[in-house]
């Protein structure tokens, strides 16, 4: 297998932004159910000057991610971030995401914060299908990330930072992780 490289948007043919929209469209499809809107939400991200990442193994690519600026370029939203499925655990997420960080420290950015929905059955938290109206803080401090992506977060460095309940249905948290990038202490 080739080595994993990394690129930026400018650095890829049409064809390579192409995979990365299937890519987006195959494993994020209730985000994006065609590669048609996958491809509008990166040539979105682009225009809107969103800092891009792409994941390759030789000339193919194998996963992307993006941060947004936010915040006065302080703070920066991570949105996507996906790894064609037959690539998972192979340490490419992780390194995709490491780089993004990078990419937004070179920035000047600080922080980094991401929203991940809890509404699918088959890869769910302890938050899911809960009433969290009902004692949130407890249902926090209990807080398993089960087979759910937050899970892959967390070993990353991000914390839980808050919860929208029934943000996708009843029992459907979106779960808000961040992680400081910094090494400056909180302002007192």
């Amino acid at each position: 297998m080739s080595e994993l490289a990394f690129k930026r948007a400018s650095d890829l043919s049409k064809r390579q932004i192409r995979e990365a929209a299937a890519i987006l469209s195959s494993e994020i499809p209730h985000g994006w159910e065609t590669t048609k809107a996958a491809m509008a939400e990166i040539e979105d991200l682009i225009r809107d000057g969103a800092l891009l990442c792409f994941a390759l193994i030789g000339e193919a690519v194998v996963g992307f991610g993006g941060m947004i600026p936010q915040y006065g370029n302080i703070t920066y939203e991570l949105h996507p971030l996906v790894v064609k499925r037959s690539f998972w655990k192979q340490g490419i997420g992780k390194a995709l995401l490491f780089k993004l960080e990078d990419m937004v420290r070179d920035h000047g950015g600080q922080n980094v914060y991401l929203g991940s929905d809890d509404e699918f059955p088959d890869r769910r938290t302890s938050l899911r299908g809960v009433d969290l109206y009902d004692d949130l803080l407890t249902h926090l401090k209990q807080f398993n990330p089960g087979d759910h992506p937050t899970g892959f977060y967390l070993k990353c460095g991000y914390r839980v930072v808050g919860v929208i309940p029934d943000a996708n249905g009843a029992g459907k948290p979106d779960i808000f992780m961040a992680k400081r990038l910094s090494k400056k202490e909180a302002t007192r």
